[in-house]
């Protein structure tokens, strides 16, 4: 099974970080793609754990980076565990993934 999250808002974190913490406990392949509010999520504690597990495949939106730069968004010490990129890498996932929730 693949499946693919992506996170458009923030509010979502607990429900988002919880499903790729229990899809990748029953050995599930992981994508999540952050847009949108979702890159609050790089602030996240818990979702930082899950990017420095390296279980799952992570990438994010450029623009939202840079977007909401000025409230202290940024990937600074992540290059090497999130993709960052567009749009393309939000259709890859979907392409990629037997499911896509949305959040």
């Amino acid at each position: 099974m693949q499946l693919g999250i992506v996170v458009i808002d923030d509010r979502c974190a607990p429900h988002a970080v919880g499903l790729l913490k229990a899809a990748q406990a029953r050995g599930w392949e992981t994508r999540c793609f952050l847009t949108d509010r979702g890159v609050f999520l790089l602030n996240d504690p818990v979702f930082r754990r899950l990017l420095d597990e390296g279980k799952s495949h992570f990438s994010t939106c450029e623009l939202s980076i840079e977007r909401y730069a000025h409230e202290g968004i940024s990937v600074e010490g992540m290059e090497d565990k999130i993709i960052v990129g567009g749009q393309y890498q939000n259709a890859e996932l979907v392409h990629n993934s037997d499911h896509v929730l949305v959040f």
